[in-house]
């Protein structure tokens, strides 16, 4: 493995991870309210966050989507408050850190970030609540810099349904159709992370653009409704979207869904929220692990996700997005953002070529964007933009 391990941060130094997702935003909201003097990233934060810039480095990241997320638990203008908020920590850390972090808000500024030897910054937003049913809001959010919206969090919103909520959409409803043709207008990718598998397959009946999945793996190896059927996964080399694997146990690890539901139970029973990360709510967490010993996912568990996916989905059409700092647990042996070496390695294990692991970690994330912004350069030079209101389209 120490040979692996050598080839696979060699392989990285030249096609560095773009990673779909990280919720260091939301870390630094609970933990000091953005007061990045309390918690500075370019010193090494373990056992306090899953990411900081020395292990950024030593992980071989070289683009990174910061999710703007907020609770789905807020709604309306509290969302939009909130998710403007996250938004400008990512600009405070890509000012404070400007000689390792990069915004980056095209496919060029990425590449141009890898030859700076700089981490490409991007922004996602995690929910459409995020733009309380409002185009314009939407729009706002493109200006500011965000380059993809997963379309719900954990709760369904008045236009689509997510995979953890009962069903009441259907998918999408016109209205949220319409907010897939404005994104491709804009340009900002559709994130069908979080999602129903109906909304995930009428999004791409909807859409002109390729989408990508920031976070989610496959259900044939983990039967839980966060991942991606066989049949959406297929559906990838026509789309042209990317497919990207999460290192969250609970959706990739079978023995450990019904593991996290207690645990969720046991957070909620002692007052924290069942997502809370804070040193208080983790100290919960550690002591119901303690009497309760946890399943344990491993860096095999996410290599199998990668190869089914790369079977159905075909290589052109995957990627990598681990979820730090969303997340209480991590697979044993890829506790932080530096562990993408080891995964790399365990691919190079299965016999995975340098050129298929390119693709994986750097190349199809880039192309995927491009191809939005083509698409985009497209559409807006031949369509307005939509003032559709929900009430308009869903009655």
């Amino acid at each position: 493995m120490t040979d692996l391990l050598a080839r696979a941060r060699e392989l990285l130094a030249d096609h560095p991870v773009v990673d779909g997702h990280n919720d260091l935003p939301w870390a630094l909201r609970e933990h000091v309210r953005y007061d990045l003097d309390r918690l500075d990233i370019a010193a090494d934060q373990t056992g306090r966050l899953h990411t900081d810039i020395p292990r950024l480095r030593a992980g071989g990241v070289g683009a990174q989507f910061w999710s703007v997320y907020v609770r789905s638990d807020m709604a309306g203008d509290e969302a939009v408050s909130a998710t403007l908020e996250q938004i400008d920590v990512v600009r405070q850390l890509t000012g404070r850190y400007a000689g390792d972090l990069r915004a980056a808000f095209t496919a060029d500024d990425m590449e141009a970030a890898r030859r700076e030897g700089r981490i490409a910054s991007l922004m996602g937003a995690e929910g459409g609540h995020s733009i309380n049913c409002s185009l314009a809001t939407l729009r706002a959010l493109y200006a500011l810099g965000v380059r993809y919206m997963t379309l719900t969090h954990n709760d369904n919103i008045p236009w689509a349904d997510s995979a953890t909520d009962e069903p009441k959409a259907g998918g999408l409803t016109r209205f949220g159709e319409e907010v897939v043709r404005e994104m491709n207008r804009l340009g900002m990718l559709v994130d069908l992370s979080h999602v129903a598998a109906d909304t995930m397959r009428d999004a791409l009946r909807t859409t002109a653009a390729p989408v990508v999945f920031s976070h989610s793996s496959a259900r044939a190896v983990c039967d839980h409704p966060r991942n991606i059927p066989d049949d959406v996964l297929a559906q990838l080399p026509a789309n042209g979207g990317v497919a990207m694997a999460t290192f969250v146990p609970k959706f990739v690890l079978p023995e450990a869904v019904a593991w996290t539901r207690a645990a969720d139970e046991n957070m909620r029973a002692h007052g924290f929220h069942h997502l809370d990360t804070t040193p208080e709510a983790m100290a919960v967490h550690h002591a119901f692990e303690e009497a309760n010993p946890r399943p344990l996912a491993t860096t095999a568990t996410i290599a199998d996700h990668l190869d089914h996916m790369r079977e159905v989905a075909g290589i052109d059409h995957i990627g990598i997005g681990g979820d730090y700092d969303g997340t209480a647990f991590t697979p044993a042996d890829l506790p932080d953002v530096a562990s993408y070496p080891r995964l790399v390695a365990e691919l190079l294990e299965r016999r995975w070529s340098t050129a298929d692991l390119a693709k994986l970690t750097w190349q199809n994330a880039v192309r995927v964007l491009r191809s939005a912004e083509d698409v985009a350069r497209d559409l807006s030079a031949t369509t307005a933009p939509s003032n559709a209101t929900i009430d308009q389209l869903d009655g």
